[in-house]
């Protein structure tokens, strides 16, 4: 009975052996190709983002380089009496006049624009192609093309011109003359004339 259990423990034993050394063998053996274990993945790497380019293209700054401003576009040659001036006497010229100060006397310019500004006063007649009122006239006023009363300006005297514009809230006291253009040679004086009949009176405040 002793031998036959030292037999089976000697067997047990055997198999427990052989199952260690199998397994040990199977632990040092390398990985198949074909072996379902999975693969640890690589982490990704976070692409560096690319650095912002402030250099401006040559057409950029060609562009940039040749802008003007619109101010400083010229558009036209015209004189301008500052609202500090007093001036008293007769202006003449062949260039617009811009009056913001003010003016006693008499205005020639023939085939130029006067304009009176929000703060121009003056008490002259005036000779002009175009006539523009912002301010206030005390004279007459005679234009080739027309004369324009804006909603600001206050003109007492008679007008002899072409054409004539009064805005709503502008105050306009005389008369009005309406002449054909080209009809009459502006060659400087009053506004009125001796051989024709003046201008019937008219009085508007809008």
């Amino acid at each position: 009975m002793r031998a036959a259990v030292v037999v089976a423990r000697s067997k047990a034993r055997g198999e427990n052996i052989k199952q260690y050394e199998r397994t040990e063998t199977d632990m040092w053996k390398p990985n198949q190709p074909g072996s379902n274990s999975p693969s640890t993945p690589e982490p990704v790497r976070p692409t560096p983002a690319a650095s912002p380019n402030y250099e401006a293209s040559p057409t950029r700054q060609a562009s940039v380089g040749s802008a003007t401003p619109a101010s400083a576009v010229p558009t036209g040659e015209q004189a301008t009496i500052g609202k500090s001036l007093i001036v008293k006497g007769e202006l003449t010229g062949s260039e617009s006049l811009y009056i913001d100060g003010k003016v006693e006397g008499a205005i020639n310019l023939p085939g130029n624009r006067v304009t009176v500004g929000r703060n121009g006063q003056v008490a002259a007649n005036i000779v002009a192609r175009e006539v523009v009122v912002l301010g206030k006239v005390r004279g007459n006023c005679q234009a080739s093309d027309r004369v324009d009363i804006r909603s600001e300006g206050s003109l007492t005297g008679d007008v002899i011109a072409a054409r004539i514009s009064i805005e709503d809230g502008a105050f306009f006291k005389g008369g009005i003359d309406i002449r054909k253009p080209g009809g009459t040679d502006l060659k400087g004086g009053t506004a009125t004339s001796a051989a024709t009949p003046g201008p019937e009176p008219v009085t508007t405040q809008a």
